[in-house]
């Protein structure tokens, strides 16, 4: 549940019409913002199209991208082909691969839906029925840098505004007190800021970064309490700040720098009474801690856990600095300590999400940029592979113990129920309230969406 608001605050839009200028909301209280907020101003003046299943979303990304084979498609047959190179998997990857490596991975069949589990998943395997496990995905590049941009941006380039700022931008905020969406990221993951960037959308649908390498509020957001000033200093002297701006900005009241700017001094403002509280794990009683663990990524599905009960749209995980799933050499070994250290975090966000309800309307979506090969790489690795993947999706409407799609015998290519990026791009609006095709904004005289020309929703794995 979001937390209740006990700030001051007033509609923007009305500050500018009436006084001019956007930093006289600093000083006031955030009651008023939940008031623009309930009139509308939440972003791009949607309420959504129609009812949604899920209000917030939490994104588990993989960084490098999980072997399909070795987590959520397991392929015997690779048993029998051990070491051959057929022609069906004869496919050019991003590095030259030889033959086919069977995955030393035991599999068990989890919950009453007896879906495949591995063994480095214990934990996670008690969530099965609540899970949707799509199997067939594919993407558009081998590489990083674009796969990155396509499953954060819809298109291979760092040029469009990232899902995050099209569901602020289409849905706005519960929490006025709070970015609407956060990356938690320890460290910078290839492509850096531009997987969470607004681009031509206005700056507040921008996604704030979180360095999850710092474990205290103080330290994730350095310089967010005024030491010098008291609240009622800052005020006054803030009012001043307003009178001084009026001239500015009715000369530049189309200045969409200058409207970013004003926005996120508001924010800054309104977030030393509420982010100190909502990103301070340590209120959190020490048993609970201790479930999840004390990992980086562990603190910080803690963290989204907090934060999503404080109202954030989407709170988006990267796991790790740059991108650790990529296993080009030793991949058994390293996809086991993977596993394991994602294993008791994610099952008890899920846990805890559900004994609160909150999982029924919150997305929970895991997965990377791509897969991996079924084919050896440099005797020990396992290369990038666009053309077939695994991800799975929870709560927020989704069907549980169920499996969509399938990769060919080997793992390698989609070939049943295939979803795209795009697709589940539009699923995830779908979730969410939002019809795909309507989410549009103009620039440069054409109408911008998340998924471009394409998407379709994937209907099969709807409850």
């Amino acid at each position: 549940m979001s937390s209740t608001n006990t700030m001051p605050s007033w509609s923007r839009r009305d500050m500018l019409q009436q006084v001019g200028s956007g930093f006289g909301l600093l000083g006031l209280n955030s009651l008023l913002a939940e008031n623009a907020i309930a009139a509308g101003d939440k972003a791009g003046g949607l309420a959504g199209h129609f009812p949604a299943k899920a209000k917030h979303i939490i994104f588990l990304f993989m960084s490098g991208g999980p072997s399909q084979i070795d987590t959520f498609d397991p392929k015997p047959d690779l048993a029998k082909y051990e070491g051959q190179r057929p022609a069906m998997v004869d496919i050019r990857t991003e590095r030259k691969t030889s033959g086919l490596a069977a995955s030393p991975v035991k599999f068990k069949p989890a919950g009453e839906s007896g879906i495949p589990f591995p063994e480095f998943l214990p934990k996670l395997s008690q969530h099965a029925d609540e899970m949707a496990i799509i199997r067939s995905m594919h993407t558009d590049f081998p590489n990083h840098a674009p796969a990155l941009c396509m499953m954060n941006l819809g298109t291979l380039t760092p040029t469009r505004p990232s899902m995050g700022s099209w569901l602020t931008y289409g849905l706005g905020t519960e929490n006025s007190n709070l970015p609407g969406y956060l990356a938690l990221c320890p460290g910078n993951p290839v492509v850096g800021p531009k997987l969470w960037g607004n681009a031509f959308l206005p700056g507040k649908y921008q996604g704030t970064y979180i360095d999850t390498r710092q474990n205290t509020p103080e330290s994730m957001i350095p310089h967010l309490r005024n030491s010098a000033l008291s609240p009622a200093q800052q005020k006054r002297q803030l009012e001043l700040i307003t009178s001084i701006n009026q001239q500015h900005l009715a000369a530049n009241a189309n200045d969409m720098a200058l409207e970013t700017r004003i926005n996120s001094m508001e924010l800054a403002y309104r977030m030393q009474f509420e982010a100190m509280e909502a990103f301070d794990v340590s209120r959190e009683p020490q048993h609970v801690r201790d479930a999840y663990g004390s990992t980086e990524f562990a603190h910080s599905c803690l963290l989204a856990r907090r934060l999503t009960e404080h109202g954030v749209r989407m709170v988006q995980i990267y796991y790790g600095n740059r991108q650790p799933w990529d296993t080009h050499s030793n991949h058994h070994k390293q996809n086991e300590k993977l596993c394991r250290d994602i294993d008791q975090p994610i099952a008890q966000l899920l846990t805890d999400l559900k004994s609160t309800g909150m999982l029924d309307e919150t997305l929970v979506v895991w997965g990377g940029e791509f897969g991996r090969t079924p084919t050896l790489e440099g005797g020990s690795g396992r290369d990038h592979n666009p053309f077939g993947f695994s991800m799975w999706m929870a709560g927020g409407g989704i069907k549980g113990g169920t499996i969509h799609g399938a990769t060919d015998e080997f793992g390698f290519r989609a070939v049943e129920d295939k979803v795209h990026i795009h697709d589940l791009h539009a699923t995830i609006l779908h979730q969410m309230g939002i019809d795909h095709q309507q989410l549009t904004y103009n620039y440069s005289g054409r109408d911008f969406r998340l998924t471009d020309v394409h998407g379709r929703v994937v209907q099969n794995i709807l409850a």
